[in-house]
């Protein structure tokens, strides 16, 4: 693709051209119909004159001397020293009352069979030339004016004043092209200061551009490219500190299954291989815990509040969300319950991030509870918020710990958690634009509540 000036120039050029072709049709037609006024003007004022000298009060001796005369100037036409070489192309025929020929007459004029009889302006052509001609008649002398140009005299004066005029447009075109080539050179030198400074960058800087002074034009361009960098800043935090995430969590469980895998292998009989083969399962399956809470961790933060959410039906998210989990919950000896208040529960969210919250949240509440223990999982309104509430029946947590339990891996007195569920929790809750608490029941167990707004 061609450069922003050369585009800006070629258009600007042609809309130049495209306008100025149009005023020079204008002004060549104008032009031409007012020369042809003028040279009619002229034709008419030349037999005027001659009609003058036709009257002349004189004897009819004078009068054939005079017309002799006449014809005796106008034979020279031309060939002076002092003339021009427009006289042959000028001419006028004078014909008396009865005449065969004419008795005054230019040498260039045309033979003319016979005088006009219509009076006026009109056209013809001989012997391959235009002529444009005039007829007066003479009514006190009985006799008719005629008087005439070849049509080339008009068009080499068109021609000449089309010739003066486009030529100084052709050339100041070229100079207007230069000068509006490095007007537009000088308007873009911002953008180019601005490319100047990209390309001139290190490729680890994200650092938000703080261009000074900035045309108006170009600071949408600027804030776009800062909230890119922003975003890819964020995009390499997020994964700085997954990978570092990882690497603190799966460390530990890595050496404890190599120190299992060893006492496997150096039992000395089968109980001993069995038991370290058990211990070895236990710390895969909690390894395994772990790297899906990081995945789904991983997931679900870059998506968060990416686009705008369509309105879903809450009570139906729960409800799906609970079915999924219903035969595994009643594997482990428990049993699930499911409280809805009845109205409209459709409210603008991504439903696959709160099913995801949802989730972790019961699966918390399994592990925390004891066998045959009941999971209670309630949505309602209360004022101008949802409220949905994970409870169990477990033992609670130490009001000194909930302040941490949504730290990345916190899982103290839980040798099976991986410590990331509430954390994924509350960062998706905290992208919603919810609200996660937590509360020790008085009955005994835990109460997670999710509070979002109704509008």
């Amino acid at each position: 693709m061609s450069s922003l000036r050369q585009r800006t120039l070629w258009r600007v050029m042609l809309l130049l051209l495209a306008g100025n072709t149009l005023l020079a049709l204008y002004n060549f037609h104008d032009s031409r119909h007012e020369i042809d006024e003028v040279y009619d003007a002229h034709l008419a004022q030349n037999a005027r004159l001659l009609q003058g000298i036709m009257s002349m009060p004189v004897d009819d001796g004078s009068r054939g001397a005079l017309y002799q005369a006449f014809n005796e100037a106008l034979s020279k036409a031309g060939s002076h020293q002092v003339g021009h070489p427009y006289e042959r192309k000028l001419a006028f025929q004078v014909w008396g009352q009865g005449a065969a020929a004419p008795l005054v007459y230019t040498p260039s004029a045309p033979a003319l069979s016979a005088p006009p009889s219509v009076p006026g302006f009109y056209d013809f052509t001989h012997e391959g030339d235009q002529w444009r001609g005039f007829v007066l008649p003479v009514p006190e002398r009985h006799g008719v004016i005629w008087v005439g140009e070849r049509k080339d005299v008009r068009y080499d004066l068109i021609d000449r004043i089309m010739r003066h005029t486009l030529f100084p447009f052709l050339l100041g075109s070229l100079a207007l092209a230069a000068v509006i080539w490095a007007v537009i050179g000088w308007g873009l030198r911002p953008l180019q200061n601005m490319a100047n400074v990209i390309r001139a960058r290190h490729a680890e800087s994200l650092e938000p551009l703080q261009l000074v002074p900035l045309p108006s034009e170009l600071e949408p361009m600027q804030a776009a490219i800062n909230r890119l960098l922003a975003q890819i800043q964020d995009l390499l935090r997020r994964e700085h500190r997954f990978i570092a995430d990882a690497a603190h969590e799966m460390r530990t469980p890595l050496a404890v299954l190599r120190l299992h895998a060893q006492n496997a292998m150096a039992a000395s009989n089968e109980a001993e291989r069995q038991k370290a083969l058990g211990f070895l399962m236990g710390g895969v399956d909690r390894l395994t815990r772990v790297v899906h809470q990081l995945l789904t961790l991983a997931r679900v933060e870059p998506r968060l509040g990416q686009r705008t959410s369509p309105r879903v039906d809450l009570a139906e998210v729960v409800t799906e969300t609970l079915a999924e989990l219903a035969p595994w919950i009643l594997d482990r000896g428990m049993e699930p319950s499911l409280d809805i208040d009845e109205g409209d529960h459709h409210l603008a969210i991504d439903a696959g991030a709160l099913g995801i919250a949802l989730q972790n949240l019961v699966s918390n509440a399994v592990e925390h509870s004891p066998p045959a223990g009941r999971i209670t999982i309630s949505l309602k309104r209360v004022g101008e918020r949802f409220e949905l509430v994970v409870e169990d029946e477990g033992p609670g947590i130490d009001e000194a710990r909930l302040s941490r339990v949504f730290e990345r891996f916190y899982s103290r007195n839980n040798p099976n958690g991986a410590g990331l569920g509430l954390s994924i929790v509350a960062t998706i809750i905290e992208r919603l634009g919810g609200q996660v608490r937590l509360s020790n029941r008085a009955s005994g167990g835990l109460a997670a509540t999710l509070s979002f707004p109704a509008v």
